[in-house]
């Protein structure tokens, strides 16, 4: 009598753990790579450091939009915020995540690279 009650418990508590699971997940896509974030001469700029910097909009559900923006200009500003007095960034990469959870999905982009200010 015991053991019929806990396979009665423990068939619905399967399908949903795997359910669960499936629904979570990640995925990343390289957005690219650029020399600068707007033209520069050779020798005509300092380099500060190397900065990142990102930019993320959410979902509830994976439809509703929570927050306004998932944007590279957004990401690169983040990143030129990190040192002082930059004004474009050099060797410049960028990538994009998607990490899918239960009841919401993130979406971000992140940017590296170096800061430099033109002379």
């Amino acid at each position: 009598m015991l053991l019929t009650r806990s396979r009665k418990w423990i068939s619905p508590i399967l399908p949903l753990t795997a359910l669960t699971v499936l629904m979570a997940g990640c995925a990343a896509h390289s957005g690219g790579i650029s020399a600068s974030t707007k033209p520069l001469t050779p020798g005509g700029y300092t380099e500060l450091k190397e900065v990142s910097g990102e930019d993320c909009q959410y979902y509830l559900l994976g439809l509703v939009p929570l927050s306004r923006t998932n944007k590279l200009r957004n990401a690169v500003a983040d990143a030129m915020n990190d040192a002082k007095g930059a004004d474009a960034l050099v060797k410049v990469t960028a990538d994009t995540t998607w990490q899918w959870w239960i009841l919401w999905v993130t979406a971000c982009t992140q940017v590296h690279g170096t800061a430099v200010q033109s002379h």
